[in-house]
């Protein structure tokens, strides 16, 4: 009997606990995300750092660039610290969906499709995919000419999706990074580079007047900051600290540091 009883009160203690873990568990799952951060004091920021002038690593490999200062900047708006969370670029979204980050902050364009996916911010800048070519290559001069060259594009990007749009294009060689599309670019083995303006703009300063950004463009951008749907609040903060940054002028700041030229004007 002492045996059965002594039975009991285990399963008993055992079933407390294990409902207890469940509350604790049903808990934390309705904190919503603005609650969760602001609580922990860390802001989690998804990106791909393979993106110059908007984020990448440096020669000593510091990431660097205008969306991780923009990042910290958001971050001390609403009081909390920046971390920055790497991530393949193909897999950004479904790592956003499963928590891995609270928001993406990567250069990223809004479109129809990712808009099923994910909630955007408004747009905090608005590009649009570009032709870069080689110096001394007359071949290309616009759109029509890419058909039969071999061109550069970054895995999964918009400026994929530009390249498939044309027509005769001879081979779509696509990398992990853009960086390397340049890379192959100055050494002959591509005709051209498909990328936003501001980054081609970026690298036609970076490699010294070797290569040269065409007038001709592609399309015109929005770019976000992604978030998952369900977390409205965190989104509606974010925004309001990127208005309160654009108000005071530190946007226009970020934008001369990177990019040369007041975009917030």
């Amino acid at each position: 009997m002492k045996k059965i009883l002594a039975l009991i009160g285990v399963l008993v203690i055992s079933f407390s606990l294990l409902a207890g873990c469940t509350n604790n568990k049903k808990q934390e799952e309705n904190i919503n995300s603005l609650d969760k951060v602001k609580k922990e004091g860390v802001l989690l920021i998804g990106l791909n750092d393979t993106y110059p002038p908007m984020e990448f690593r440096d020669e000593n490999n510091n990431l660097v660039g205008f969306d991780i200062d923009l990042g910290n900047e958001l971050a001390k708006k609403i009081g909390v610290k920046a971390e920055f969370v790497k991530n393949d670029w193909k897999g950004i979204i479904l790592s956003l969906k499963s928590k891995k980050y609270d928001m993406v902050l990567s250069t990223m364009t809004i479109t129809e499709e990712r808009k099923k996916e994910i909630d955007f911010s408004d747009p905090y800048i608005v590009g649009g995919q570009k032709i870069v070519v080689k110096k001394g290559n007359t071949s290309i001069k616009d759109t029509p000419d890419l058909k039969g060259k071999v061109v550069g594009v970054q895995l999964g990007t918009t400026g994929e999706m530009a390249a498939q749009k044309i027509d005769g294009i001879k081979d779509i060689k696509k990398y992990d990074g853009v960086t390397e599309a340049f890379n192959d670019l100055e050494l002959g083995r591509l005709d051209a580079v498909i990328a936003d303006g501001q980054v081609g703009g970026y690298y036609l300063k970076k490699r010294g007047g070797n290569l040269v950004l065409l007038d001709a463009k592609l399309s015109e951008e929005n770019v976000g900051i992604g978030f998952r749907k369900e977390d409205k609040e965190l989104r509606d903060e974010i925004q309001k600290a990127f208005n309160e940054l654009k108000e005071e002028g530190t946007l226009s700041k970020l934008s001369d540091k990177w990019f040369g030229y007041d975009f917030y004007k």
